[in-house]
């Protein structure tokens, strides 16, 4: 089965009234081919995006392209981590069960939606979410874990925003090779992809947070450790507030190990401003659930988009700085031509009292 990094062909192509099968003689539809054939042969080597495309061709391909199990085996071969009995029966429950999951989960979060006023929260925010999380290196599997967050208790809601998919002494083994090779840094950089679905159970909403390859690959400067980051720009804020956008940063930490391979030693979410401060519990809970009922582009060019974002938050981020900078220079001045001005009229008024 093709994996859905690879491109999708264009939609015109696949979505034009009427896909022909050409014979020696002569060209036939395709609805004269055996469903069976179709559902068996054909589609089951499809990937998700592909198998869209197809469906949108014909009612009766529409319909083939509809089966449940189909979506299954895409979904389970795209998010290794959707084979978790626990998020098997949430997906389920969605309206056109897999098939909605992924079409919640493979596209860009393109606009969030829109509850009035930008400072009032969304209703119903979900009383947990579900992370499902995998990691591959050169297309092998080599962390994959489901994680659930509570979101209801007071600690959640004031405390800083962060989900640890390890525990501080645990780690994870891989082939990765050992990070004193002085090329580990570009290698996971060009061979490390991550894939990071939030999950509304009850609101039956999805979102990928992640860029799928890294925008960010750096050695500790103290511990020796890689860091690879990856990261989503969600908006939703007011406009001119700090979180009018939103970085969601997904770093992986991978460590030596006496056995010559590197094990992963953290992997964390958080959510930043535009202002450089993490988010807490509730804010994040608010600017995700926006995002997870937004609207949603097709897939296409993910990886690109994902760094076109993140470079545009930055830089909106270092602008941000730079004003707040000059305001502040401007106020410092004020206050010391007004403390000059105070000291001289008050030494003015000692020499001519």
């Amino acid at each position: 089965m093709a994996t859905t990094s690879s491109a999708s062909p264009p939609l015109s192509a696949l979505c034009s009234p009427a896909i022909t099968i050409v014979d020696q003689n002569n060209a036939s539809t395709i609805s004269t081919v055996h469903q069976d054939i179709i559902q068996t042969h054909i589609f089951t080597r499809l990937d998700g995006p592909t198998l869209a495309s197809a469906s949108c061709a014909s009612t009766h391909l529409h319909a083939l392209a509809s089966q449940e199990n189909l979506w299954t085996n895409i979904c389970h071969s795209t998010w290794p981590s959707t084979t978790s009995s626990r998020v098997r029966h949430v997906i389920s429950n969605f309206h056109n069960g897999p098939r909605s999951f992924f079409s919640d989960a493979f596209p860009l979060a393109i606009e969030p939606v829109s509850f009035g006023n930008s400072s009032e929260n969304p209703p119903d925010l979900p009383s947990e979410i579900i992370s499902a999380v995998d990691i591959y290196y050169k297309k092998e599997l080599i962390f994959s874990k489901v994680v659930e967050t509570e979101t209801v208790s007071a600690w959640f809601k004031c405390s800083p925003f962060r989900v640890d998919l390890l525990d501080p002494k645990e780690a994870v083994s891989t082939r990765i090779p050992n990070p004193d090779k002085d090329d580990t840094c570009r290698d996971l950089e060009e061979d490390m992809e991550l894939s990071w679905i939030i999950i509304d159970p009850i609101g039956k909403r999805a979102m990928n947070l992640s860029s799928q390859r890294p925008v960010n690959v750096h050695r500790h400067w103290l511990s020796g450790e890689v860091q690879v980051e990856f990261a989503s720009v969600v908006g939703g804020g007011g406009i001119g507030a700090a979180t009018e956008l939103v970085q969601c940063g997904v770093v992986v930490t991978c460590g030596g190990s006496a056995k010559g391979e590197m094990h992963v030693r953290e992997v964390s979410l958080q959510l930043e401003d535009m202002d450089g401060m993490y988010l807490n519990g509730k804010e994040s809970l608010v600017m995700l659930t926006r995002g997870m009922a937004g609207k949603r582009g097709r897939g296409k060019k993910r990886e690109s988009e994902r760094k076109k974002e993140v470079e545009e938050f930055l830089e909106r981020k270092r602008e941000r700085k730079e004003r707040k900078m000059r305001r502040e220079g401007t106020l410092d001045t004020l206050c010391v031509a007004f403390g000059v001005s105070a000291f001289a009229s008050s030494l003015l008024f000692l020499l001519f009292r």
